[in-house]
């Protein structure tokens, strides 16, 4: 057999497997939004019920205000950008959804604060001293507005990022945490990931935005590339305001699925700036790096929790395979390759994709467990709770399947032009 013939046939071998892998993550976004949309509907009051057994059941009627958001923002995405979403049900949950949060999320302090939990009529029960709220209220609003057009979810989600930028930036008091002279003054890698999130989010479709919001996107891709550590062999997930590594296991702490996810949120900051070179250090450095130390040799699947010298960690569930790693893992591998044409990483995210499909997916009921033991075997049959609702894995699936659709419309496989795939 020629070389020319069996390059030939390799292309032709890969490009199968690309379009399988697109047919069955195509079918799998279907059965998972059908889930969400056929149990979590709040038809009386608004909003949406997290807290759904496995069959769908709802167990618990408290709404999570990250998830209510995150609801909004998924179902708005999918009306946006897939044809076949496009239909006024998922479009009027949304929009209930986004009222919903309207009228109740800002609580405390008045105007300001958003709730983390709210009754199912809208009660606020509980406030979170951090960002994330209102952050996921940010998406939800502005993706709503470019859903709709209405100025005042534009308005509303503008409003709110100045205040999280002024939280961050300038003044955190507003968030209600007293300064304690024993805790070390550490930051947090999810809070520069979120704000360049919402970066790309707000700038997506309005360049005035787009450029108040540029200098801020650097600045929160210098924070995240300081967590990078003991000589780009670990990435940590809290180091010191500084960017110094911090003592203890709060140092230590390592999560992989979030590195990765930093990784494919600096690798879309990497394209819009159009910086090889970061891309290529964001590939080795929150790609492989992270993977190489939180896969399982003996069972498969992402440690939830690592410590970076190999010590036990604290957390009582680091052992445990949780869903959002793996999802998040299958974006940053497809969109890695995606961008370079690197084999080796299409291979990880054929690695990551068959155990999530095989291990966390539910054929019976729909949607995925959320939760594993190391082995691989369910120890939760939930399908959402305070911190898992329609996100993560729906927003992996479309993902995917949008990059997986450009790179078989590509000439040839191997081609290595940035996808266009929507932010988050």
């Amino acid at each position: 057999m020629s070389r020319g013939l069996r390059v030939q046939q390799d292309m032709e071998k890969e490009r199968e497997t690309l379009q399988s892998w697109k047919e069955r993550v195509g079918q799998e976004l279907d059965r998972v939004v059908a889930f969400w949309t056929e149990h979590s509907h709040d038809r009386e009051h608004g909003g949406f019920f997290t807290c759904l057994g496995r069959d769908g059941r709802m167990y618990d009627d408290l709404k999570y205000v990250w998830l209510q958001g995150r609801q909004v923002w998924m179902y708005c995405r999918l009306y946006r950008t897939f044809e076949r979403f496009r239909h006024a049900e998922l479009l009027d949950s949304a929009k209930a959804g986004g009222e919903f949060l309207l009228r109740y999320a800002r609580v405390a302090p008045p105007g300001k604060k958003c709730a983390f939990v709210l009754t199912r009529d809208g009660r606020p029960v509980k406030v979170q001293r951090t960002i994330f709220s209102e952050c996921f209220y940010t998406m939800a609003m502005n993706e709503l507005w470019q859903v709709t057009g209405e100025v005042r979810y534009q308005s509303e989600a503008v409003e709110m990022m100045d205040q999280i930028i002024l939280w961050v930036r300038e003044d955190p008091s507003g968030l209600g945490r007293p300064r304690l002279p024993g805790a070390p003054t550490a930051e947090p890698m999810a809070v520069p990931m979120m704000l360049l999130s919402l970066v790309e989010q707000l700038g997506e479709a309005d360049q005035e935005l787009a450029g108040k919001y540029a200098e801020l996107g650097d600045w929160c891709a210098r924070r995240i590339l300081q967590h990078v550590q003991r000589d780009g062999q670990a990435v940590l997930e809290n180091v010191s305001e500084d960017g110094q590594e911090l003592s203890g296991c709060l140092g230590r702490h390592q999560n992989p699925g979030h590195a990765l996810e930093a990784g494919w949120f600096l690798l879309r900051h990497s394209t819009r700036k159009g910086d090889p070179e970061l891309r290529a250090h964001v590939i080795e450095k929150f790609l492989l790096v992270p993977f190489r130390s939180g896969w399982d040799p003996d069972h498969g699947g992402l440690f939830y929790f690592q410590d970076a010298d190999d010590l036990c960690p604290t957390q009582l569930e680091w052992a445990m395979k949780l869903w959002w790693p793996h999802n998040e893992a299958m974006i940053a591998f497809l969109m890695g390759y995606s961008d370079s044409g690197d084999p080796a990483l299409l291979d990880l995210f054929y690695q990551v994709a068959e155990y999530a499909f095989r291990q966390f997916r539910d054929p019976e009921y729909g949607e995925w467990f959320g939760y594993l033991n190391r082995e691989g075997k369910v120890a939760l049959t939930i399908k959402g709770g305070p911190f898992k609702g329609c996100f993560h894995v729906p927003r992996c699936l479309a993902m995917c399947e949008q990059m997986l659709d450009a790179l078989l419309s590509r000439p040839a496989p191997g081609a290595c032009t940035p996808l266009a795939v929507p932010a988050l």
